[in-house]
């Protein structure tokens, strides 16, 4: 350790560390542009530069290193001529407006114009005439507005280690580019964002992204992690499973969601539309890669191991054993409360048992996921139907209503009561019950959505010969997956979009549906449809068969007492799973309508905080489940890594699936899914580079001395 002076204040530090992190360390500024924690020395800027005892001359802080005895000054008017004099040089060939550039008001070469007191008036302006470069995927190249701290080249060479950016020169101007002035893509790039965290000015900055304008800055650097409902830390299990520690990636899931393996088969995966690599080429598997986790979890790091408080001897009901309720049950039995769920059909899953065909997730994957919560000790009574869940009050201390909607929507079109009218949840709960579901050889099913194509392809499974599926939507904006839509083509499913359902024909059966042509479809502020349709494009579609698939509502009635709202929804306070009743909640489908599963599950995790809060406890239902990881932020070159091909999963041909409900989707085989977790780009790891230290983070009577 070395004694030092910095200003008349006395320091003990470590030996050769340098001298302008002991004093930002110390609470003591000194200016600098080059310098970053993270990154290795420059001493280009020469902003930094102090006064040593014994010395002739000013030196670069950021390259002197401490040795015993040293007495430093850090602001004299010698030092603060020379600083005004570099931050001139500086702007002589930056940019003079500033209120053009993107990240003003976030720029650090401003907070410093601003702390320095320079301007560039005595230095003759040039103009550096680069084209701003904006090919490249994520990245915006602005060289005009560089000042060469060469903070980029240090971050692409030493942090990263890939080494793509370096100083180059044109027309006797310097500028920091890559070889041959390749596009990042073709010059290995890995797109990790590190050279956009550390530049001081808008040189090189992120493109901003429609999805992501609302999110908070940690949402916007992750943005998989930012739109999944329940904020589950992507590129922590990804890593690893690279690292093939697949224990370690299932819990890092399940610190998030009690349901991994069906989460695996059946998630909406919303963070694959918000991942960044779907702007180099194909988003990441992210779905199959938490399903690989899944399937090879042997349990290590959760079984037994999970967060259980004791008992508080509070009860609580949930109504409703579909994501959400049970979600809510799990995390409320690990607050330590008694917790009983009543089932109104004779096995736990909600929708994943009976709306989700076993071809999409096999109902042993349900019941293994529905066993991890009820060994948490929550009680689970079948058959149990609850109509007025205000009486359950006289035996819990709280009830969260969490029955989904399971009742199906019929449009009022001619025709719709016709024998031979199907309502989607009904056919789907009797398929998955093995009981009769009515349907004839011909189908035809209303509705562009999953539940459609799950109706459609349960069709086919079931013996139907014949099946169409007709929407109001035009192709690109139907709701179902574009994988389920193109599975269900290769099963020989018609697909007819932009069509508007004109009655249903038939006298004492169905015969068909009439259609016409949508040329324009869009709901209005009262959530009603409007349709232009086109004229004289009257067609006829034979079938014995209909079934709606256009929405489906919750089974609840003013009977419950409860406030409801469009005649079945529970009415929540403004933010809040709490009704308007005290004691009792809601969560899930019934409060917000039909969305998904991991909404479901993120919205049981909201309710039972609330609860636990209203019981008396703090709320916290985190835990921590998974091993530390200790990400290596050198992740080097890789050769073509902006061309690897997104993996495929390995499914049964439409021939061998068609006829049965076995699962026929396989996921990423095991030699793929190490490839496949290596696209990753790590955007977390920017989150892990040191944000900058102003001179407006130090307080004033230091700055101004």
């Amino acid at each position: 350790m070395a004694n030092i002076t910095i200003d008349g204040i006395r320091l003990t530090v470590p030996d050769h560390k340098n001298i302008l992190e002991c004093a930002l360390d110390a609470g003591i500024y000194i200016p600098h542009l080059c310098h970053h924690k993270d990154l290795p020395e420059n001493g280009s800027c020469r902003l930094c530069i102090v006064e040593v005892e014994g010395k002739e001359h000013p030196v670069s802080s950021c390259k002197l290193t401490a040795e015993d005895g040293m007495v430093i000054v850090t602001k004299s008017e010698k030092l603060k001529k020379l600083r005004e004099l570099a931050m001139e040089l500086l702007l002589a060939g930056h940019p003079e407006d500033c209120s053009t550039c993107p990240k003003y008001g976030n720029c650090e070469l401003q907070t410093m114009i601003q702390y320095i007191g320079a301007s560039n008036t005595r230095m003759k302006h040039r103009t550096r005439g680069f084209k701003t470069e904006e090919r490249n995927p994520l990245l915006i190249h602005d060289m005009n507005r560089c000042i060469l701290c060469g903070r980029c080249v240090r971050a692409c060479q030493e942090l990263r280690g890939v080494g793509v950016l370096d100083y180059r020169k044109k027309d006797l101007e310097t500028y920091v580019g890559t070889l041959h002035e390749k596009l990042l893509k073709d010059a290995d790039c890995r797109f990790c964002g590190a050279c956009a965290e550390v530049c001081p000015t808008g040189t090189i900055r992120l493109k901003e992204r429609e999805q992501t304008k609302d999110f908070t800055r940690e949402d916007r650097t992750v943005p998989c992690k930012g739109s999944c409902p329940a904020h589950t830390d992507v590129p922590r299990y990804i890593r690893f499973v690279k690292e093939g520690d697949y224990d370690a990636a299932a819990a890092v899931i399940r610190e998030k969601a009690p349901f991994p393996g069906s989460l695996g088969l059946v998630c909406n995966h919303v963070c694959e539309l918000a991942c960044k690599r779907v702007d180099v080429n194909e988003a990441m598997s992210i779905r199959n890669i938490k399903r690989y986790a899944s399937e090879h979890d042997s349990g290590k790091y959760w079984k037994g191991r999970g967060k259980q408080l004791p008992d508080t001897g509070k009860k609580v009901c949930v109504v409703g054993a579909g994501p959400a309720g049970l979600t809510a049950a799990y995390y409320l039995r690990k607050q330590g409360h008694d917790v009983t769920v009543k089932e109104a059909l004779p096995e736990a899953g909600g929708m994943m048992r009976y709306g989700i065909p076993a071809y999409r997730l096999p109902r042993e994957v349900v019941a293994g996921e529905v066993s991890v919560i009820t060994d948490t000790g929550v009680k689970i009574e079948y058959n149990e139907r609850i109509t007025e869940p205000k009486k359950l009050l006289a035996d819990y201390d709280a009830v969260l209503i969490a029955i989904g909607t399971h009742v199906g929507t019929k449009l009022p079109i001619p025709g719709s009561n016709l024998p031979g009218v199907i309502l989607n949840i009904d056919f789907l709960r009797n398929c998955s019950m093995g009981l009769p579901t009515g349907i004839g050889e011909r189908v035809i099913v209303l509705g562009g959505g999953n539940v459609a194509f799950d109706c459609a392809r349960s069709a086919r499974r079931l013996g139907a010969k014949e099946i169409h599926v007709a929407c109001l939507e035009a192709r690109e904006k139907m709701t179902a997956d574009d994988e389920e839509i193109e599975q269900a083509k290769e099963e020989g499913i018609f697909v007819h979009p932009a069509q508007s359902f004109e009655r249903i024909t038939g006298e004492d059966h169905v015969t068909g549906v009439d259609f016409m042509n949508v040329l324009g479809f869009h709901f209005d502020e009262n959530r009603r449809a409007i349709t232009e349709k086109e004229e004289g494009s009257e067609h006829h579609i034979d079938a014995d068969t209909v079934i709606f698939a256009v929405g489906q509502h919750p089974d609840l009635s003013e009977v419950s007492g409860l406030e409801l709202f469009r005649g079945s929804y529970v009415v929540c306070l403004p933010g809040k799973n709490a009704t308007s009743t005290e004691g009792i909640f809601g969560a899930g489908d019934v409060v917000y309508g039909t969305k998904s599963v991991i909404q479901a599950i993120e919205a049981g995790r909201e309710a039972a905080s609330e609860i636990d809060r209203y019981l008396g406890g703090d709320g916290d239902i985190s835990e921590k489940l998974a091993p530390e990881q200790h990400a290596d932020p050198k992740i080097g070159k890789i050769e073509g890594f902006g061309y690897l091909e997104r993996k495929k999963t390995d499914a049964d041909p439409a021939e061998m699936r068609a006829d049965n409900f076995r699962l026929f989707d396989h996921g990423i085989s095991d030699c793929s899914i190490c490839a496949e977790a290596e696209r990753c780009l790590q955007c977390d790891l920017a989150l892990k580079i040191s944000r900058p230290r102003l001179w407006s983070d130090v307080s004033k009577e230091e700055v101004t001395a």
